[in-house]
């Protein structure tokens, strides 16, 4: 388990190196000059020169991607914000609590109602309640996120007044996000609990289970379920980070402050140290989840712990 595990973290690191080489890269050669952005339009090209020079800005690449790496490392510093002259780190943590809460209850809302419908669909194959999960199931992976959040305001905001349609400080104001963020995902685990737990289902060895006379409830959850739930916890792990970049849309529909509405308003801006941060914590926090999913897999299974 512990070979295992050292593996996995491994993998973690090179695959935030790789992500950070890619955006960082991927902002160098974006067309703009930060130097314009902070002194505006009418300053001298003197000034601008100067302004590039302090940054950094005429290095080569890898030189300012070695500095990237270094102060983050040595430093745990992201950088400075070309439009507020703050942290970037500092504005990162301001916000970053309420798309981590935005999402953990999303993806909570998926996974309870999701692997409980999936089951009691399986279970019930070729019934009423299957046919109903699976329109629902069908409905609920086809539309994008975005579009339930405008549904949502307008029917239980607009025309019932249920909820207030922006915010993120009360259990009313966080209603409607987290459910219109956890659909999707419900939906997918859903359909991906009952087809795994199908294909369990018809295996001998729960035959057997059954005529040796266990309890049905505990033949579904101890055998079906059990050994169903590989493909489930992928998905599961999927899905977060589904649900991270989701949370970009939901955060500007209903006003949340949130780290998604911080990246979309310094992507306008074009304030790249904020950008670079916000993909980094992202990516950190999509390689963490799925670390805790392969930690998953060997509690599962401990066959995979050895692999």
């Amino acid at each position: 388990m512990s070979k295992y595990l050292v593996k996995r973290i491994g993998y973690l690191f090179v695959t935030i190196a790789i992500v950070s080489f890619i955006v960082f890269m991927m902002l160098f050669f974006t067309p703009g000059d930060p130097a314009t952005l902070i002194l505006g339009n009418m300053s001298t090209e003197e000034a601008r020169e100067a302004m590039r020079e302090q940054l950094g800005l005429n290095s080569p690449f890898l030189v300012q991607y070695f500095n990237f790496v270094k102060d983050l490392v040595l430093h745990q510093d992201l950088g400075t914000s070309y439009i507020t002259q703050r942290p970037v780190l500092q504005e990162i943590l301001e916000v970053v609590p309420n798309t981590l809460i935005l999402s953990f209850v999303a993806i909570v809302i998926a996974v309870v109602f999701g692997v409980a419908l999936g089951i009691i669909s399986a279970v019930r194959q070729y019934s009423l309640i299957d046919a109903i999960v699976t329109v629902f199931a069908m409905i609920g992976i086809s539309a994008p996120i975005f579009w339930y959040g405008l549904l949502m305001i307008l029917l239980f905001s607009v025309q019932l007044g249920w909820f207030p349609p922006s915010g993120f400080d009360t259990p009313s104001q966080m209603f409607l996000p987290c459910l219109a963020l956890g659909i999707q995902s419900m939906s997918m685990i859903a359909r991906m609990t009952r087809s795994s737990m199908l294909e369990i289902i018809r295996m001998d060895f729960v035959k057997m289970a059954r005529a040796k006379g266990q309890k049905e409830v505990w033949v579904i959850l101890s055998h079906v379920f059990r050994n169903a739930l590989i493909p489930v916890i992928t998905v599961i792990g999927l899905q977060f980070g589904m649900l991270l970049c989701g949370a970009l849309f939901l955060e500007v529909i209903f006003s949340i402050p949130g780290l998604g509405r911080l990246m979309i308003e310094s992507i306008k801006m074009r304030d790249y140290p904020v950008v670079m941060g916000g993909v980094f914590f992202m990516s950190l926090c999509v390689t963490i989840v799925n670390l805790i999913t392969d930690i998953c897999y060997a509690l599962v299974d401990p066959k995979i712990a050895k692999s």
